[in-house]
Order: structure tokens, then C-alpha cells, then sequence
């Protein structure tokens, strides 16, 4: 399975939260020097940074839960709510949040990213849900998801112009961890006698999503997104749950499983492999799921996919290419996938929030 290495570009940071006291140290030993020549150092150093803080989001939930009842289709938050720090704030004031989660039906405990739409604390979209992208890194994914630790790669933003050009739902991204440590690969399944990952992204991670914030109750608000080993992920649960799961951009992906932690385990190993789920859908008659494929020019993999695509892109298995020119296996021409087109498509079979035509 090839891996993205960690060179592509994503910052990489802890998010653990900086002693007040420790800047107020640094700045009275010297560096209020260099505050008076201009304060460039003490923003680089984060002496006034708020990483680290707690951080919350849908500051419009309570207000409207109590106020009206919302629509059927609508899942307000559950709870209980979890305990969010800040590991970045976007230049139009959006945030990347992180929390640690332990899955109640896996068992696993990992770290969390999420990052909400600014159109989420509209109060003309309190009523309404939103939908969800869960977005998986390539590489080990663990402990941290280069989606999520940083702005770097540029999703967040895609995200956020493709909403203003009118060509993209504003998607709220879940972005866990998809491995259980830094030395396997999990291929995103229950494997026999391993840590359950498959469970912890295709249950844990969607009733946390489901406890915080504002949903759909259908899967036509549930879909992923994934790089290389995540791309793999990403795929694979909309085929094998898509009864929960209704989309996928798939990008520089395997299409079988491969992980050695299977040793040779094949009728294991079916249960989670794409060619079977998907022979198995097309055998039901549904329900329909839709598949984007991305592969870069300068990478190796588009002959399995459009293998794939050739003999399983039928009936409810609706799949797609989407080739980038000059794009390696990386995060950032994956991005750019998605600005030229994987984001538009995508947005066009999944439900968008309805703003509230009484509220301005």
C-alpha cells in the first residue's frame, strides 16, 4: 500500500495548551525588547498565541433547542459533549479543535481534529443540520491526522471557498486517527486480535460526531475522504455500511486489503475488501453509493482504480476519476483534486443545510 510521507507539507503540532505563565516569563526576559520593534517575534513564538485553549463549538445549539423544535431530519447534539483545545485559528476566524476520544463500542482511545464551517454558527442555519466529511490521512495516521493539525494543506480553505463560489457544501470535517499506532497498518478494519479500527471509524467516530454537533439523520449527510492508507479507509466503510454512509473521495488508493497483520486470514480479510462489498451491493440491487477516485499523474495506481471502476462501476456503485495533472501522492495535489472538482461532485449527492427563512 503506498503511504504518504510526512513531508507533504502538513504542520505538525501537539496542541498542548502553553503555560500563561510561561509567556509571561519569556516576554519580561527579553523579548518586550522586541515587542517595541514591531511584536513579529512574539506572534512566531506564540507568546500571545490561544493554541492550546479550550475551544467550543455551535454557539447557537441551546439557544435554538430551547427555543423551537427542529425539523425530522435534523440531529441536534446528544451529548455529552466533549472537551475541545484549539490547535489553530484560521484567517476567517474558523478553528481547528482537538479532542481525545475513547470508542465505547472499540474500545481504542485517539485523538480527534475537527474544524466547523463558519455558515455553522450562522443563526440562520441553527435549525438545520450540516453534513459531515470524515477525513483520513495517509501515512500511519496516528497519533496525529495531517488533516487536522494544521491548516497547512489548504482542505479547510477548499472547503471554505468552494461554499463562497457556490460549489461546495460547507461540510463540517471529522478527522480521527485511523491507525492504533505507529508501527501497523489496521487497513481501517477489526482485524482478528488487534485493536477494532474498523468499528472505532465506522461507529465511535460517527456517534462522537453525533453527540457534538448538529447532523443529518440520514446517511445522505455522511460521507469520508481519504489519502492513500485513509483513501483505502474512506472507500471501503461506504461500501461495506451504506445504509450509514452515502459517499467517498478516495484518492492515490489501494483497492484490497493488505495489511500483514492478517496473516493470511482470507475470509477476514473479505469482509473488509472492496471488490467483495462492492460485488455483494451490486448483487442487492443497493442501496446507491458514489465513489471518486483520485490519482496524480506522476503517481502509480490509476489502473486499479479504473480496474475497479470498469467492473464494479455498475448499478448502485457510481464511481468517478478525477486525475490530476502533475499531482503526486501527496495531501496537497490531492487538495487541489478536490478544488477542481472532486469537491463539486461530491457536494451534489450529499443533503445541504437549509438556512431558516425567518432569520436574516
Amino acid at each position: 500500500m503506498q503511504h504518504d510521507q510526512q513531508g507533504d507539507g502538513s504542520p505538525m503540532t501537539t496542541g498542548r495548551r502553553r503555560p500563561h505563565r510561561l509567556r509571561l516569563i519569556l516576554i519580561g526576559s527579553g523579548l518586550a525588547l522586541t515587542l517595541a520593534g514591531g511584536g513579529a517575534a512574539a506572534y512566531k513564538y506564540h507568546l500571545f498565541s490561544d493554541i492550546g485553549d479550550p475551544v467550543s463549538f455551535g454557539k447557537v445549539q441551546e439557544k435554538t433547542a430551547a427555543a423551537a423544535a427542529v425539523p425530522p431530519e435534523v440531529s441536534m447534539p446528544t451529548g455529552p459533549a466533549a472537551s475541545f483545545v484549539r490547535t489553530h485559528r484560521l484567517a476567517d476566524g474558523t478553528q481547528i479543535g482537538r479532542t481525545t476520544l475513547t470508542g465505547k463500542k472499540s474500545g481504542f482511545t485517539g485523538d480527534v481534529w475537527v474544524w466547523v464551517p463558519k455558515e455553522y454558527d450562522d443563526p440562520k442555519y441553527a435549525k438545520s443540520g450540516f453534513p459531515v466529511l470524515v477525513s483520513l490521512p495517509g501515512g500511519r495516521g496516528y497519533p496525529t491526522n495531517y488533516w487536522g493539525t494544521g491548516p497547512g494543506l489548504g482542505l479547510q480553505k477548499a472547503v471554505s471557498d468552494g461554499v463562497k463560489a457556490g460549489t461546495c457544501l460547507p461540510f463540517i470535517l471529522i478527522m480521527p486517527v485511523h491507525n492504533a499506532d505507529t508501527k501497523h497498518h489496521f487497513d481501517a478494519s477489526d482485524i482478528p486480535g488487534e485493536p477494532k479500527m474498523g468499528t472505532w471509524m465506522a461507529e465511535d467516530v460517527p456517534d462522537f460526531t453525533k453527540a457534538n454537533f448538529r447532523t443529518f439523520t440520514s446517511r445522505d449527510g455522511w460521507a469520508f475522504m481519504g489519502s492513500s492508507a485513509g483513501g483505502f479507509g474512506a472507500f471501503k466503510h461506504v461500501l461495506k455500511y451504506p445504509d450509514r454512509f452515502k459517499a467517498a473521495i478516495a484518492s492515490g488508493v489501494d483497492i484490497v486489503p493488505d495489511s500483514p497483520l492478517w496473516k493470511g486470514n482470507t475470509q477476514a480479510m473479505d469482509e473488509d475488501n472492496p471488490e467483495k462489498l462492492a460485488e455483494k451491493l451490486i448483487t442487492a440491487g443497493g442501496p446507491d453509493v458514489y465513489i471518486n477516485f483520485q490519482i496524480g499523474t506522476k503517481e502509480s495506481g490509476r489502473d486499479k482504480a479504473e480496474k475497479f471502476m470498469s467492473e464494479y462501476g455498475k448499478g448502485p456503485v457510481h464511481t468517478r476519476l478525477q486525475v490530476i495533472q502533475d499531482g503526486e501522492h501527496t495531501g496537497k495535489s490531492y487538495v487541489r483534486g478536490m478544488r477542481e472538482g472532486s469537491l463539486e461532485w461530491i457536494s451534489k449527492v450529499m443533503k445541504a443545510p437549509t438556512p431558516d427563512p425567518g432569520v436574516r
